[in-house]
């Protein structure tokens, strides 16, 4: 437990401070960021703010992880360093694209189909050593199951390797871009990703608590390392909070892809290790939200320009939150509007999976 604390304390500390040295060190060399043109008109003015700060956020929870555990006296688990191995890999290949659009000096990074290739390559060699058998505990359990997961296993539905892998690609190509269309307005994602990781701490801390490697009964959880998996969630969540710090309204830095990208990796791969997939939904339901406003959007204008012959859109704009802007809020008060959609979300997600708990003790 004492690990948990020293992870999102320390990353705090690194992430508040890191991020006050990257903004001079970015802004020094000219690292800022470009602003699409078809965008809300208000978000001009941003244009040259220094990006790529998911870096800060990335290096901060990984240096605050393992300086937990050397403090702590503990060793990394299997299941902690796959899990940052698909924070840091898809970091790298929003790092890529945020690169290439300073050095282009164009809104549009690295090409969709060479984004997804980035993202298909970490996904797939998270899910194989996953399900590797040669990461096995000694209960024969390995990170992620063979089953599909709502708050533990579905144990009915035992599914072939090669699918699980391809849900697993899934999962986290979806949750890392749905976190990239939220990063639209100042703070939106970095507040967001603090409550969700924020509750991924608590159901790590408490399947902890009832693990079935501790007590075997109908409501214990078979996960693998639920605490080491904690001490990550804590570190990520105190290192976005201290970039919120300079990422809140106005903005003097922003995470750019690096930091959206590895974000929603880590959220997918905590939901494939904790066994809570389908709860990940509720959980990130600001996420889900966003993503359907984009796929409503480009499914209806399709639909409309093939039937019509002209295209017609349900929003003015998306993703959603720009829609509200042009409906005339303010940015200020979308973020904070959906920031409490966030912690509703959350709130409906923890009271669920602690439901589920009760319920199967009854």
């Amino acid at each position: 437990m004492r690990a948990i604390l020293f992870g999102g304390g320390l990353a705090l500390v690194f992430s508040l401070l890191g991020t006050r040295v990257a903004i001079t060190q970015l802004s020094s060399h000219g690292y800022g960021q470009e602003i699409r043109d078809d965008g809300p008109t208000s978000h001009h003015t941003k244009r040259g703010t220094p990006t790529m700060g998911g870096i800060v956020i990335i290096a901060s929870s990984v240096l605050a992880y393992f300086l937990a555990k050397l403090i702590t006296g503990s060793t990394p688990s299997a299941s902690a360093l796959l899990l940052l191995f698909l924070f840091v890999g898809l970091g790298f290949v929003g790092f890529l694209d945020d690169f290439i659009k300073i050095v282009k000096q164009r809104s549009l990074g690295l090409r969709s189909k060479a984004k997804m290739i980035g993202q298909t390559v970490i996904a797939i060699a998270f899910g194989i050593l996953a399900l590797s058998p040669a990461l096995e505990d000694e209960r024969g359990k390995t990170p992620a199951s063979h089953h599909i997961s709502w708050i533990r296993d579905f144990e009915s539905w035992t599914l072939p390797t090669v699918v699980v892998v391809l849900l697993i690609w899934l999962i986290i190509t979806g949750t890392s871009n749905a976190v990239n269309l939220t990063d639209g307005l100042d703070g939106l994602a970095t507040g967001a990703c603090v409550m969700v990781f924020g509750a991924y701490t608590l159901v790590n801390i408490w399947q902890n608590n009832q693990s079935c490697a501790v007590a075997q009964g109908p409501s214990c959880y078979e996960v693998r390392d639920p605490l080491d998996l904690a001490v990550i969630a804590a570190a990520i969540m105190g290192a976005c909070f201290g970039f919120l710090w300079w990422n809140a309204s106005p903005a003097q830095i922003f995470m750019g892809d690096t930091g959206s990208l590895s974000l929603g990796g880590a959220l997918a791969g905590l939901a494939v290790l904790t066994r809570t997939e389908l709860l990940l939904i509720i959980l990130g339901g600001l996420f889900v939200a966003v993503t359907l406003s984009v796929m409503l959007q480009v499914s209806w204008f399709k639909a409309t320009r093939r039937l019509t012959g002209t295209g017609k859109r349900v929003f003015r704009m998306t993703p959603i939150q720009h829609h509200f802007e042009l409906l005339g809020w303010e940015q200020v008060t979308v973020v904070i509007r959906f920031w409490i959609v966030t912690g509703l979300c959350v709130a409906t997600g923890l009271g669920i999976f602690y439901a589920e708990w009760v319920a199967g003790t009854g």
